[in-house]
Formats: structure tokens, sequence, C-alpha cells
């Protein structure tokens, strides 16, 4: 395993799922594939993010990592371990996608709950609580009853308490979940501090700009299958057939015009025997939500 930046995955990872599969019994008795042999890898240090539309298998996946249910085919460990063993999770910081609390219990409470659940000493809770709470900008709730707490107070106390016990590996269900664009700066922040403290972040979400912005690799997941895997910097900064271009002309007009990679060599020697100032070339590159849209569009045909 490697802590670099980069997060080169080797042969081994903090999250590793082989031949992964779920099979369930709807209500009509039919069975249901929510997974079909999922196999995936996550190092140390790596931000991956889990895309895929409703129903696709992404809850599935976490309930099976967090041992809230299990398999029908196929393993999955945590840092080494296998989700069966409930040790693994000793070292894991869980957010499900929506987070219900003891509500009387105020926010320092609850995390004290928590962090005795951890084998923590009291002394270290209460540093690690006004921590986490300050990381969190709930300091001025943290002696309020949470049934006061607004749904993003809330998603952020559910972020507090993975937090507490200072983790290795994070699974988020959702993070963004409820959160306003204040509350969805702070945890962009959160974790990009985790990555560069050497954590592990596996995180589903609808929001292909989050993952975008701070995931190294993302996964797609349709109708139960892995459809794809790739670093995201390898999808936004891909090759590019077009380029953007903006030219100032004598008059101050600024003309904005997409051309194709073999139109652009005679496009900028047109700009410039026009007298016209050349300002920008930009590549135009495909974004993730396209790189996403692009996967589910042909599975679905």
């Amino acid at each position: 395993m490697t802590s670099d930046s980069n997060c080169a995955v080797e042969s081994s990872g903090l999250i590793e799922i082989t031949g992964l599969s779920k099979t369930y019994r709807s209500k009509k008795l039919a069975l249901v594939e929510a997974l079909k042999n999922l196999d995936l890898l996550i190092g140390k240090g790596e931000v991956f993010g889990f895309l895929g539309p409703n129903g696709a298998g992404k809850s599935t996946t976490i309930k099976i990592l967090t041992g809230q249910i299990r398999q029908t085919a196929g393993s999955a460990q945590l840092a080494g371990q296998t989700v069966s063993d409930y040790r693994c999770r000793r070292d894991l910081g869980y957010l499900p996608e929506n987070p219900v609390f003891y509500d009387y219990l105020t926010a320092t409470e609850y995390l004290a709950f928590v962090g005795r659940a951890f084998g923590m000493s009291d002394s270290v809770i209460r540093q690690r609580a006004g921590e986490v709470l300050g990381l969190l900008d709930l300091q001025h709730a943290a002696k309020r009853p949470m049934r006061g707490f607004s749904k993003g107070m809330v998603q952020r106390l559910g972020l507090a308490q993975t937090l507490i016990h200072d983790p290795q590996v994070f699974i988020f269900d959702e993070p963004m979940s409820g959160l306003d664009p204040v509350g969805r700066a702070l945890v962009k922040q959160l974790i990009k501090d985790l990555k560069r403290q050497g954590k592990t972040v596996f995180f589903s979400t609808h929001i292909t700009a989050d993952v975008e912005e701070i995931c190294d690799r993302v996964g797609v997941i349709v109708q139960g299958q892995l459809r794809a895997v790739d670093k995201v910097s390898d999808i936004v900064i891909g090759d590019t057939d077009n380029y953007r271009l903006h030219v100032r002309h004598g008059d101050g007009s600024v003309i904005e015009e997409i051309v194709s990679r073999n139109m652009l060599k005679q496009k900028v020697v047109n700009a410039w025997a026009d007298q016209g100032a050349l300002e920008k070339v930009v590549p135009v590159g495909r974004n993730l939500e396209d790189y996403f849209l692009d996967i589910v569009n042909n599975v679905n045909k």
C-alpha cells in the first residue's frame, strides 16, 4: 500500500471487494439481483467516488461493507479483515444516507456515547468532541438537544461521529445530502483533509461535480454491475477533439468559437490575418457528468 497523494493502488488495499453479489426476494417472491460479481480495490489515502442511478446497488454495497447485511456470494474486507468480523469496524467511520440519532441527547452527549462504544476514555472523548465539533462548525450547538437541529446540522453531526475515534477508513453514503452550499464546501474540505492525513474515503453520491473536485478515482455502477472505474483526472483532462477560441477584434468585440482539432491551426492563422488578437485557446473536454451519462445511457439502450 502507499500513502502517496496520487494513491497508486497496489496489490492490496484498505477496502477489498471480490466477486460480491447480493440477491433479494421481492415482495412478490421474485429474485432481484442487487449486486452482480462486484470487484473493487481501494488503497490507503485514496478518495473514491461511487456513482450510480437510484437502485443501482450503491447502498447495498455500503450495507455489506458495514456489516448491516450479508452478501449472497463473494467477499469483502476492510483493512485486511473480513466484513463479517465486527472487529474490522473498530477502524471505520460510517455515515448512513439518512442518519437518525437519539434526539433527546445533546451533540456532546451523543459524541460521548459513540466514543465510549469505541472504548475511548472520557478525557480523550472530551478533547476529540471539541475538535470534531469545531471542524464541522457545530461548537455553538454542542449543548443543544438534537431534536432542535436542522437537517444540515444532523448531517454534519453524523460526520462528526465518524471522526471521533480517528479511524483509517471512512464510508459515507450521500454525505452532502441536505447540506447548503456552505455545508457542502465544509464537508468537501474535510474529505480533502482526511486524504492529506492518509485516510481512505469511499463515498456514494449523485453529485458528479463533488466527485470531480475531490476524488482520485470514480466507479460507476448500473443495474448492480460495476461498469467503469477510472481516474478522475483521466476523465476530465483526457484527449479532446475540440477547442474553444476567444478572438478579440479591432472594434473591441470578442468572438468565441468552438473548432475541431483539424481546423485549429487554420483558425489561428485566420485570426492573425484578420488582425484579431487571439486571447485564449481552451481545450473542450468532457466533464464527469457527461462520462456518467454516457455509461448509463449505453447500458439502458
